[in-house]
């Protein structure tokens, strides 16, 4: 047996090296530029609640109507057999690659995705040409994920545009028909499509049979990024999410927050949303409103790529369905903001507090929450434990009665902002508080 020199072998190694080296994609700097946080839907909505007290409503109201859209009926409740969605995201910061995040994480047995595809939109459920292309998983055109599981794509070079709307196929070759929980964000404010059966994903335009306002399945998309110094993560409740907001407009704050970033001229970050309609802090809503939030901050905000900073709106749902009860106090609430921070500090990333913003009027509105709200506010002002503050109670309320929002800046709920008070809370936001990044950046 010949035996190599340590020369001649020193040099097989380096070669060897640099072929696997050449085979591996380059890192990159993959930073969230879209997320949506998610919950588990049963197969079938379960009765609703009793109903509450009739929420105030003076006549400057105007009658809420669906906004004008596709003719097609949202299936909110939609069981997809043998279908293609293709579900429209949008991002918050551009980059040259791009890879998605999906989930079955409260899915009780596994989901296949047959094929999946990510391309720009160009209108409705039509995909520019070219560019995009199919997603692989490991090398693979499709993938089934366990139960409880996520998976990510491998990067696909695509040059992704600030503020572009991507469209996501998601080709489902069996059905969600069945007795396992289907994983879901429960309101997008936006327009998604379900096609006839078979496998669409790629098509030019989609042959739509149904819309929705939910994301299946979807959990981020994230983006190689150079220029972006970290992620912003906006974490809350349907405030946080944009209820109220016109539906396919992108005017939730986080959203508008975005653009005030690129605008300032500031090597801007992305901005990802980890809001859910009806959660709380410390216990569970209705069955769509997500686990509480102390349960989820870890996957919802902790986890998401490059996260440097994380902007908390959550307590209004607490405080309004305790109704007069005295728990959860004020203090139960101020000891969960304090928990989220400790665990975002032990990561290396800074926590923005926000103020709850007015909520008199609401159908779950009592003089015991609105104490319970101004002390919770009080303590996010004054005591210095968060790294800074975002007064969005001050940006929205009126000043002649301080429990009320801004008559222009209600919604007419009385709980949520319009597409005016949405704005006005993104233009509180002082952007020096992210001019320092956090540590985590990755």
């Amino acid at each position: 047996m010949r035996i190599l020199g340590a020369g001649v072998l020193g040099l097989l190694l380096a070669a060897v090296a640099a072929d696997l080296a050449r085979a591996q994609p380059p890192a990159g700097h993959w930073v969230g530029t879209w997320s949506a946080a998610l919950v588990g839907r049963p197969q079938s909505p379960p009765p609703p609640a009793p109903p509450g007290p009739p929420p105030f409503m003076p006549s400057a109201c105007p009658v809420v109507t669906p906004p004008p859209g596709s003719t097609l009926a949202p299936q909110p409740f939609a069981q997809l057999t043998n279908q293609t969605l293709r579900q429209i995201v949008h991002a918050s910061v551009g980059g040259s690659r791009v890879r998605v995040v999906l989930s079955n994480a409260f899915g009780s047995a596994p989901v296949t995705i047959g094929a999946a595809h990510v391309a720009m939109r160009s209108k409705d459920d039509a995909i520019q040409a070219p560019g995009g292309g199919p997603l692989t998983f490991s090398g693979r055109p499709s993938i089934t994920i366990p139960a409880n599981a996520i998976a990510y794509s491998d990067p696909l070079a695509l040059t992704v545009p600030r503020f572009a709307d991507l469209a996501i196929d998601l080709y489902l070759p069996g059905t969600t028909s069945t007795v396992a929980p289907v994983t879901l964000h429960g309101a997008s404010h936006q327009t998604n499509y379900i096609s006839d059966t078979g496998n669409h994903a790629g098509a030019p335009k989609l042959p739509t049979v149904a819309t929705v306002q939910n994301w299946f399945f979807l959990s981020r998309v994230e983006v190689d990024a150079s220029d972006a110094p970290g992620v912003i993560v906006a974490f809350g409740d349907s405030i946080t999410d944009g209820t109220a907001s016109t539906l396919d407009a992108n005017g939730r704050w986080p959203d508008l927050l975005a653009r005030r970033l690129l605008a300032s001229g500031l090597s801007a970050p992305g901005v990802v949303n980890a809001g859910i309609g009806g959660n709380r802090l410390i216990s569970e809503g209705a069955y769509n409103a997500g686990i509480n939030a102390l349960a989820r901050f870890d996957t919802d905000a902790l986890s998401q790529t490059g996260a440097t900073h994380v902007i908390v709106l959550e307590g209004i749902n607490d405080i309004g369905n305790a109704r007069r009860n005295s728990t959860p106090s004020a203090a139960d609430l101020i000891a969960a903001h304090t928990q989220m921070i400790e665990r975002a500090h032990a990561r290396g990333v800074k926590m923005i507090g926000a103020t709850l913003t007015p909520f008199w009027g609401a159908n779950y509105y009592t003089d015991d929450g609105e104490a319970k709200r101004e002390a919770v506010n009080t303590w996010i002002r004054t005591s210095g434990v968060y790294d800074g503050v975002i007064d969005f109670d001050k940006a929205t309320r009126d000043p002649n009665d301080p429990r009320k929002l801004l008559p222009a800046y209600d919604s007419c709920d009385h709980l949520h902002p319009s597409d005016a008070g949405y704005k006005a809370m993104a233009d509180a936001i002082d952007l020096g508080l992210f001019k320092s990044s956090g540590t985590r950046a990755r």
